[in-house]
């Protein structure tokens, strides 16, 4: 899911922007709205249907159960009928566990660009030098 399109500001959301956060289909959204009754889209007088945080929020644990355990349509109605709170924490809890290790790898690499960087090893190797130092000063 790609939760850079989400913005936590925006009232409502078109079916195509939330079918362009889960990568998935307008159809695929539509029969997901079909199959689940926690699903239900506010829809103007044309029938187009804007879908709000709550619905967003019910997507990313249709989409876990669904996408990312393999759960059927069945096994993930049955799952949200019998745990709907326990479901939605751990989606909440892999979410942000996603966020940690996203900025953990960016801080690795990050930390491995600047290793590679060449600076000017002279003067850096006599700071680090433990032979240079004399009780927190460098020798002269």
């Amino acid at each position: 899911m790609k939760t850079e399109d989400y913005s936590p500001e925006k009232q409502y959301y078109s079916i195509g922007e939330v079918a362009k956060m889960f990568n998935l289909s307008i159809s695929n959204v539509r029969f997901w709205e079909q199959e689940f009754d926690i699903l239900r889209p506010k829809k103007n007088r044309k029938g187009d249907r804007f879908f709000t945080r709550q619905d967003i929020e019910y997507l990313k644990i249709i989409y876990h159960l669904l996408k990312e355990k393999g759960y059927t349509i069945e096994g993930a109605r049955k799952k949200l009928s019998q745990n709907p709170h326990e479901v939605s924490d751990r989606v909440a809890m892999i979410e942000s566990l996603k966020k940690i290790r996203a900025f953990l790898v960016s801080l690795k690499e990050n930390l491995d660009k600047k290793e590679t960087t060449p600076q000017n090893s002279d003067s850096n190797a006599r700071e680090h030098n433990p032979e240079n130092l004399i009780i927190g000063k460098e020798k002269g």
